[in-house]
Order: C-alpha cells, then structure tokens, then sequence
C-alpha cells in the first residue's frame, strides 16, 4: 500500500491520478497509524512551508520516521522534497525532517522572475533508481520560490540562475522539487519507477 499523506496543502488530486496510471493503488490520509503499516510514502505538497507543521503536531512525522527507518520508500514532492531538508528560511521556526543536511532557502536571482515556474531541465548524476530510464536533460515542470541547496545526496540539479537540487536520493528517501504529476511521459516514468521500487 503507498500512502500519500495529506496535510492540507498537497497538489493531491493530480498526484493521485498519476499514481493509478503508473499501476499504483494509493490511500490518502492524514491518519499516523496508516502511514504506520504503509510500504511506501509519498509527501506532495504546494505553498508555504509553515504548512508542514501539520506533520508534526499531528504525529505524523514520527510515523514516517519509523517507515522510513524500517526501509519503506519516501517520495516527498515539492515542499515534501523541502521538508527533508533541516528547514527552510520561508518559515524559520519550523524544523524539516533533517534526512538533508541544509537550508532551503528563496530564489537569490535578481536577474530573473520568482517564482521559478515552467518546465527546465535536469542534469541527472548516476545511480538514482528514481530517475532510472531518463535521458539527460529531461525537461519536467517546475512551480517554486525556495529551493535546495546541491548536497552529497542531490541526483539531479537543474539552474535557474543558480544551481538547486532538482531531486535527491539516499537509500531509500527520495524527493523531487518539480511536479511529477504535470511532467508529462518523464514525470509517468518517475512515478512508475517509485512504484515499481522494492520495498
């Protein structure tokens, strides 16, 4: 069973549709206990980063905690992919899941338009079962004004007048800061590959 957990501020019906056409059965909740059986987890997630406070106080971290050190696949997606990260200067006080090491952090660009919004391209590294079967410079689409900082774990980084963490992967933790679920064939195949992960 994947869950994909809802804390009121995820793209949910889009992702939830695209889950089904990679083959997949997915149970949205907000419940700690269903997460808690789940083989696999999927964060979305669109807006602030205030909005991940849900998690917490609603013992929802602790049960992806225990998921995630027990093997169980995480996806987090957009501000699910922030929220691994130690926080984010958009709301300070907030603390991240911490599977990152760094900040995210706004946009530094002067020269170009914040948000970053659109379809860019991803400079893929070797070795992420996630982006298996992708070509180099695959275009997926983008809607953000904070992003990640490039980290030992990133597996695709893309510019967008500086260098950001496109994706991450470590082990079995995974994120993505553009949205599979508007990505065309790329973001279908990112998807599948999710599903298709063992557990």
């Amino acid at each position: 069973m994947i869950a994909v957990i809802d804390y009121k501020a995820g793209n949910l019906t889009s992702v939830l549709k695209t889950l089904r056409a990679a083959g997949a059965e997915p149970v949205l909740t907000d419940d700690p206990a269903v997460v808690a059986r789940a083989q696999k987890l999927i964060l979305p997630g669109v807006g602030h980063f205030s909005a991940t406070r849900f998690l917490e106080e609603h013992g929802l971290t602790a049960a992806v905690r225990e998921r995630v050190d027990a093997g169980a696949p995480f996806l987090g997606i957009c501000v699910g992919m922030q929220w691994l990260f130690e926080g984010s200067t958009e709301a300070p006080a907030v603390q991240g899941f911490g599977a990152f090491g760094g900040q995210c952090a706004r946009f530094a660009t002067q020269e170009l338009k914040v948000p970053h919004v659109g379809w860019n391209s991803l400079e893929i590294r070797e070795g992420s079962r996630l982006l298996a079967g992708l070509s180099q410079q695959s275009y997926v689409y983008f809607t953000h004004s904070y992003c990640a900082p490039v980290v030992n774990g990133t597996a695709a980084v893309t510019e967008y007048g500086q260098a950001f963490s496109a994706a991450v992967e470590r082990d079995n933790i995974m994120g993505v800061q553009f949205h599979p679920e508007k990505s065309g064939e790329a973001g279908l195949r990112i998807l599948e590959n999710f599903v298709r992960l063992a557990c």
